[in-house]
């Protein structure tokens, strides 16, 4: 390490940097290490949101080496799913101190704490991607272009009885897009891998989903308005979430909505509350409801202390729809 070496650099220079690192080795190489560190790129003060549920924070907050000022922010926090603030020193502690727990925590924490640390990465990637993203193919991709149409779905959750469904409203975007407000409109956490089957071939997230995962297609570059008919003639997709609990959905296209005076994005309507994370797909939830509803089951305490109190028939289409439009 040389005394340049400890000196806070901005991403351009960190980035021309690694560069000149990788680029001074032949191909094939092993440059080494490259050292260098980043200057913050927020105030100290300034905050990320950090999205918990409930049971994520009861995770945390018996982290042993979790701060008590960071502790304090997550006891504050409302009952529900929230956004708690935190700094960038903060986030670092939260990675540490969440792969350090999971190790050794049981199985609904460890979980709960891995689905946490994979949100604090999430910002790190975003904060520093002008950095290493300089070896990364170049596809020579171009953003497609974005139509005005808006498009109503009803999307409904398969094999359970009585239905789960959203009815929702979207501009034009992106399959990944959907994704995003197929699991704000259902209540989703979002921290499992998922796919789109269409007409035969799956979309996904290749890069992100490794050999065992890979994807036909690349649901970052596709738009609904090349995928549905503008006869408006009614086409089903089946979209997956969760290939361990193995949750499908019927996406059913509903057509073109055409109300100027209406904000998009937008739940209409819906039924039914969606179903814990990792309770076991439609069959364990079944167990789940059962063992929740009957005092004298021999696992009704264990389910309770697991989740807490749960409402399967609890919805709100309003609720829905401001989850919807905090997507970005």
């Amino acid at each position: 390490m040389t005394p340049d070496d400890d000196k806070s650099l901005n991403p351009a220079q960190a980035r021309q940097k690694l560069q000149k690192g990788l680029s001074d080795h032949p191909a094939g190489n092993d440059p080494g290490l490259i050292v260098f560190r980043l200057k913050r790129t927020k105030k100290a003060s300034e905050t990320y949101p950090l999205k918990l549920t409930e049971q994520q924070r009861e995770s945390l907050l018996q982290c042993r080496y979790l701060s008590r000022y960071l502790k304090n922010k997550i006891e504050q926090a409302g009952e529900g799913t929230q956004i708690v603030p935190v700094t960038w020193n903060e986030l670092h502690k939260l990675n540490d101190e969440t792969g350090r727990a999971a190790v050794y925590a049981p199985s609904a924490d460890q979980k709960r704490l891995m689905a946490v640390q994979g949100r604090v990465l999430k910002f790190f990637e975003e904060e520093h991607a002008e950095v290493f993203d300089v070896d990364s193919p170049k596809t020579g991709k171009r953003r497609a272009t974005k139509s005005d149409f808006l498009f109503q779905f009803k999307i409904t959750l398969l094999d359970i009885k009585p239905s789960i469904w959203r009815r929702i409203q979207v501009p034009d975007c992106t399959l990944a897009e959907l994704h995003e407000y197929i699991q704000a409109a259902f209540g989703w956490e979002n921290y499992h891998l998922h796919q789109f089957e269409i007409n035969g071939v799956e979309y996904g997230q290749p890069a992100s989903h490794g050999d065992d995962f890979d994807m036909d297609e690349d649901e970052t570059q596709v738009l609904l308005s090349k995928l549905l008919p503008k006869s408006a003639k009614r086409s089903r997709w089946i979209y997956e979430y969760d290939f361990g609990d193995g949750w499908r959905h019927e996406v059913l296209f509903k057509g073109f909505p055409n109300d100027p005076k209406t904000k998009y994005q937008l739940c209409l309507e819906g039924k039914r509350a969606c179903p814990p994370e990792d309770c076991g797909g439609a069959w364990g939830y079944a167990d789940y409801l059962a063992a929740i509803a009957d005092p004298q089951h021999d696992q009704h305490e264990e389910m309770l202390e697991w989740r807490g109190p749960f409402d399967p028939e609890a919805f709100d289409a309003k609720t829905a729809t401001k989850e919807m439009r905090k997507v970005k």
